[in-house]
């Protein structure tokens, strides 16, 4: 086995996180059936505060301005409403959105026109008619390279992300950049040892504004992804420990999020039979020790 293999292996070993961790509670439930969830991929579900609005992006389904597109629901008289993609798509990739915890703001990726390159990190205003103009987050945040799976911290006050800009551990890794204002600070890397020569995306705190949950691959484009949390130490993050069979299974599972409607809940994706593609799930947990 190499010494790459190897540190990877110690990385994904249960127990190799300190002494919190995230104990998951009960079975996870597909979300909206037949409308977020189809024979599609669907993935990166956020809803909104008021559990009324739900967004995803799906890279395969039909209607949408281009190939990847953001699509919305919302939930009227008991359930959900038929699914429409939105109306800040463009026929480039437009892909992980995230509520803000307030609601106020959707955050997202995308490669339009005006960025710094690759997929950039953008925000958009929520308004009771629909959404604003999106807003390029500028040069603390995005790069040259590639920026995935934008996530505000519950307080407000971090921007999780993660991006394959030089200078990191290997492919992607975690940033975080803090809140100025209406700005952000210059993006630092999420210190510790949670970024390995893998990729590490696909980000998400926990309710508690610390603990992380995350997707860990060596080429995400054609090896297995699983999803990891991450507790903080006095060194910063520790390496990762893989969450159980509840949520990983033996086909991809990433794009973790914090449920905003029930901060109790984790939000992912995953490949599951008998559903096929990629289908949104949620599932509770709880925060022990530490």
């Amino acid at each position: 086995m190499t010494p790459l293999r190897l540190l990877l292996t110690a990385c994904l070993l249960p127990g190799a996180s300190s002494a919190q961790r995230v104990e998951i509670v009960g079975t996870a439930a597909l979300f909206a059936p037949g409308i977020a969830s189809t024979g599609h991929s669907e993935v990166r579900l956020t809803l909104s505060p008021d559990g009324r609005t739900a967004l995803w992006f799906s890279r395969d389904r039909p209607g949408g301005a281009g190939g990847y597109d953001i699509w919305m629901a919302r939930r009227s008289g008991g359930g959900w409403q038929p699914a429409a993609p939105v109306a800040f798509n463009t026929a480039g990739r437009d892909f992980d959105p995230a509520f803000s915890a307030d609601g106020r703001f959707v955050y997202f990726c995308s490669d339009r026109a005006g960025g710094a390159g690759g997929d950039d990190i953008w925000r958009v205003a929520v308004r009771g008619d629909g959404f604003g103009v999106p807003v390029n987050l500028g040069p603390a945040v995005n790069s040259a390279g590639s920026e995935f799976a934008p996530m505000l911290a519950p307080g407000g006050a971090t921007l999780l992300f993660s991006s394959d800009r030089p200078g990191g551990a290997g492919g992607h890794d975690l940033y975080t950049a803090r809140r100025i204002g209406s700005g952000f600070a210059t993006a630092q890397r999420v210190p510790g040892a949670l970024n390995t020569p893998a990729n590490e995306f696909d980000a998400t705190f926990l309710r508690d504004g610390r603990t992380i949950v995350f997707a860990r691959a060596m080429d995400f484009r054609k090896d297995r992804v699983d999803l990891l949390f991450a507790a903080r130490n006095a060194g910063g993050y520790d390496a990762g420990t893989l969450l159980p069979p509840a949520v990983n299974n033996q086909r991809d599972t990433y794009g973790a999020m914090l449920d905003w409607s029930d901060r109790g809940r984790l939000i992912f994706a995953g490949a599951r039979e008998p559903q096929g593609g990629m289908n949104l799930y949620r599932i509770r947990y709880r925060i022990a020790g530490g």
